[in-house]
């Protein structure tokens, strides 16, 4: 018997049935793109068949517009026409012959587009573009709901079993909703029943013309955590009458994109909004999907179990390991990738007109460019890797797969060096789950495991290696000020690793380092409680406000910090692009001072004394902690090298992760490298 009923029971639809109760959300990968390329879609469906094969029953793609004015982007993907259609008849056979079934997201922008031809039901600019949209007059607003079921049209004859209508996240129809967007004076504007007119009517024609063995799903905001939102009244009618019109199920939408709320960041608590789905479930008999940080078998299995859904979404989880469903099917949770939800290697890259990717599984997104690097070496060695961070345990690992002999030495007591960091920061809490993948992994492979060594280039040439990477991290670096050597200072490590601080903090550098100390340092708890987590983001479960918000409310911080850096201009502009400004907002609701431009004159016993332009001061703190950038730790190279006989051949030697770059110390870029390296050897 599964240890996932729930997960994996069939869901009956009328006219089809889902395999098992997960969903593959939509995910803008960039893969979409490849329309116009001579290939094709071939990469999008590699990355989808991956998916299929283990097991998902329903996929979402990335958002396609139904019209050029409707596209994310100027080169962004839509289907138009009869051409584009038979093009994506690559990703729909790639899905369907291995069962599963596979919808297109039809999503028109808006007033997020980001290009000179935006619309929208208002002239309204959006805080995350820089194009003022331009008003869609009454007829265009017919013509652009003609163009949604053109383009359903064309996905069935695309192949697709069906169309997920985006009607979340800030998009064009959430924009025809809500009144903060909508001043129009006509038939699609004013009272709420013409603001919802524009949704009921794309999807009854959707379902009138293409009949009733269709899949339609909406995405429907439940919760938009702006301000002029909707209430749980309106949100209630919709879904109502989206569910007349002929929807076959809804799916949850949690804010738009422009809120200040962290829905979906590693900070979130899992199934942290899977509240307002169970409540719409009472409101009407169609299917209802759950979404936002739902990342392990039991998260899905717990949220179904509850009763709060008929089906999971889960799109990043299925980035970071395809095999999600296969691995649970068959009781192997614990060897599952887990999503970390850092954001970095997919909504950044997103954002940034990037391909998406993952930081825990950098093949994804990859499956044919990347492909040669897991196969089978043709020659075996022995390889040595030297460090049991992030980049030698993924060395490790992928070598092992790849049929390599593989010994792992790690100086300290336990694998995972800056991530056992990490995952005692306030929100990061889930980064315990890759650690946990990469010892079932080395277990499995029988990589050997040497903790407590501090092996030396002696020991690696006697044991004969053939292939030796060092993966020795890095060190911090100690800035010359004057007075460094006080007792006051503190480096990260030492605060990290449970060193004793005092009521008042100076941080010294606000990279990521700095804002992670200044995290650990203001709160008292984590981030899995999610009731917490609501009242302190100011989420509103009654929904007494329009938007479902209410003001923040903060617990007293620990300490009063100073956050530090030399440069001018913002502090943390360097963070993640989607996740920077949640880490800036935590910290300044906790009353953190952020100081650019600062000279540090001093550190004594009065504190530290700086200078930003042409005033000192001095900050009267108990500690100065410096996060101050990092150098790589690679000695055992030169080691290596001094120890070769003249003219002799050593093993080869290869240096990744912060041994090879140690500035901006990027976990995303260090696996990859890992991942490149093992690939070749």
């Amino acid at each position: 018997m599964s240890k996932f009923p729930h997960l994996f029971k069939e869901l009956d639809l009328g006219f089809t049935t889902l395999r098992n109760r997960a969903l593959m959300g939509s995910m803008h990968t960039g893969l979409e793109s490849g329309l116009l390329k001579p290939s094709g879609l071939t990469e999008m469906a590699a990355f989808m068949e991956a998916r299929a094969a283990a097991g998902v029953a329903l996929i979402v793609t990335g958002g396609v517009a139904p019209n050029r004015q409707g596209r994310v982007s100027p080169f962004a993907s839509k289907l138009t026409y009869g051409w584009e259609a038979y093009r994506h008849r690559t990703v729909t056979d790639a899905v369907h012959n291995h069962g599963a079934k596979i919808c297109m997201q039809i999503l028109h922008a808006g007033r997020y587009a980001y290009h000179p031809f935006a619309v929208a039901p208002s002239a309204i600019k959006s805080p995350i573009s820089k194009f003022t949209p331009m008003e869609l007059t009454s007829t265009e607003v017919r013509d652009t709901i003609e163009d949604y079921v053109r383009c359903a049209e064309l996905a069935r004859k695309a192949g697709y079993d069906g169309v997920e209508v985006m009607g979340s996240e800030g998009y064009l129809i959430n924009q025809f909703i809500v009144s903060r967007t909508n001043k129009r004076t006509d038939e699609w504007g004013g009272a709420y029943e013409n603001r919802i007119r524009f949704p009921l009517e794309i999807v009854s024609g959707i379902r009138k013309a293409l009949g009733k063995d269709f899949i339609i799903i909406y995405r429907l905001s439940l919760l938009d955590l702006v301000e002029g939102g909707s209430t749980w009244e309106e949100i209630a009618q919709l879904a109502q009458g989206i569910e007349k019109a002929g929807a076959t199920i809804i799916n949850s939408g949690i804010g738009w994109h422009e809120a200040r709320v962290p829905t979906i960041a590693t900070s979130v608590p899992r199934a942290a909004f899977t509240w307002p789905t169970a409540r719409l479930r009472q409101v009407v008999k169609i299917p209802i999907i759950a979404t936002n940080r739902v990342n392990t078998p039991a998260v899905a299995e717990s949220v179904l179990a509850s009763g709060a859904c008929d089906m999971v979404s889960m799109a990043r989880p299925f980035l970071a390991d395809p095999e999600f469903m296969k691995k649970a099917k068959e009781g192997r949770e614990d060897e599952i990738n887990t999503c970390i939800a850092c954001n970095q290697a997919c909504l950044d890259h997103t954002f940034s007109a990037k391909r998406a990717s993952c930081l825990v599984n950098p093949f994804a997104g990859y499956e044919l460019r990347m492909a040669k690097l897991q196969d089978q070496a043709t020659v075996k060695k022995r390889v040595c890797v030297v460090g049991a961070g992030p980049a030698g345990l993924a060395c490790a690992v992928y070598a092992a797969g790849r049929g390599h002999d593989v010994t792992l030495y790690e100086a300290s007591s336990q694998i995972g060096g800056q991530f056992n960091l990490a995952k005692t920061i306030p929100g990061k809490e889930e980064f315990e789950e890759t650690l946990r993948y990469f010892r079932r992994q080395l277990e499995l492979l029988k990589v050997k495991v040497n903790l407590n060594t501090r092996v030396g280039a002696k020991e690696i040439t006697a044991a004969g290696f053939e292939e030796v990477v060092v993966a020795t991290g890095i060190l911090p670096r100690t800035p010359q000020i004057p007075g460094i050597g006080h007792k006051k200072v503190l480096g990260y490590l030492d605060v990290l690793n449970g060193a004793p601080v005092g009521s008042s903090v100076a941080i010294i550098g606000a990279g990521g380092i700095g804002f992670d100390v200044a995290a650990k340092l203001v709160h008292s708890h984590g981030s899995l409680d999610v009731d917490q987590f609501l009242t302190e983001w100011g989420v509103d479960k009654t929904y007494a406000n329009r938007g479902g918000l209410k003001p923040a409310t903060k617990p007293a911080p620990l300490r009063k910090i100073y956050l530090l850096q030399r440069k001018s201009g913002a502090v943390g502009k360097g963070l993640g692009k989607t996740t920077g400004w949640i880490h800036r907002s935590s910290l300044k609701m906790n009353g953190v001072e952020f100081i650019s431009g600062a000279t540090y004159n001093a550190i004594d016993d009065h504190g530290l004394t700086i200078t930003v332009g042409n005033e000192t001061r001095v900050l009267p703190v108990d500690n100065v902690v410096i996060c101050a950038g990092q150098e790589s730790l690679r000695d055992i190279q030169k080691q290596l090298a001094d120890a070769l006989p003249e003219g002799a051949k050593g093993p080869g030697v290869h240096l990744i992760g912060g041994a090879f770059k140690a500035e901006e110390l990027d976990a995303k870029a260090a696996i990859k490298q890992a991942a490149e390296i093992a690939g070749k050897l």
